[in-house]
């Protein structure tokens, strides 16, 4: 196996490409990236594991859906910096419940692929939503107000991020329980906007929230001041 690792130029790219082909009728279902870890992960248990730029970790391809991809070959390109490799894929490949990420027409933007699962059910909605989000930067700002906040820049989107914030604070005085509640999915929404103005995955913050668990609160904050 290290044999297979060294033969990658990793003084070319810390990063590997990796294009993912369906084994059975070599459908391209996905491109993606590794560093040594996800390979030698990928290698030893013959599933896919990578390396997400977004959540700035490994992750286990199918870890929240159980979409995982079983890898039947591993083929380097002639330049030793791109991998293709072949897989039985459970489920979906695509984070928007597509078998393929590649649905898009460029020239036309015509999608041609029907969703097949819900992206709710494969990965919760805050991921949903932050996908959906993302899917908008590209959007029509007279069509989209997600389009349209993301074209007006920081100040308008930390704008909506105070206003709402406030609003919250505001229920919260009043003891407006259904108020709360609508005023925090609001304060949610535009708080993913801002992340994903600056590629911020959530699933960074859930890790952060996970470093915390077993540190007391004046600990953590020492942390910071230090």
């Amino acid at each position: 196996m290290q044999d297979a690792i060294d033969r990658i130029d990793w003084q070319k790219c810390e990063l590997l490409p990796v294009i993912v082909q369906d084994n059975s009728n070599n459908e391209v279902l996905m491109m993606a990236y590794m560093d040594k870890q996800a390979l030698e992960l990928s290698l030893t248990t013959k599933i896919a594991h990578y390396f997400s730029r977004s959540k700035q970790r490994i992750w286990k391809k199918g870890e929240t859906s159980g979409h995982i991809q079983k890898i039947h070959s591993f083929n380097i390109d002639c330049d030793n910096d791109t991998l293709l490799i072949k897989v039985t894929q459970e489920g979906v490949a695509c984070h928007t419940g597509r078998r393929s990420c590649f649905f898009t027409e460029l020239e036309s933007g015509e999608v041609n692929s029907e969703i097949e699962v819900s992206s709710e059910a494969l990965y919760g909605v805050i991921d949903t939503l932050y996908h959906t989000i993302q899917e908008r930067k590209n959007a029509d700002p007279e069509s989209s107000w997600t389009a349209k906040l993301l074209s007006k820049g920081d100040n308008t989107i930390l704008k909506k991020v105070v206003e709402e914030a406030g609003e919250f604070s505001f229920a919260y005085k009043d003891d407006d329980e259904d108020e709360m509640i609508y005023e925090a999915a609001d304060l949610t929404y535009h708080m993913l906007v801002a992340l994903c103005a600056k590629n911020i995955s959530p699933d960074r913050i859930k890790q952060e929230l996970a470093r915390r668990f077993g540190m007391s609160g004046i600990a953590e904050k020492n942390s910071r001041d230090n």
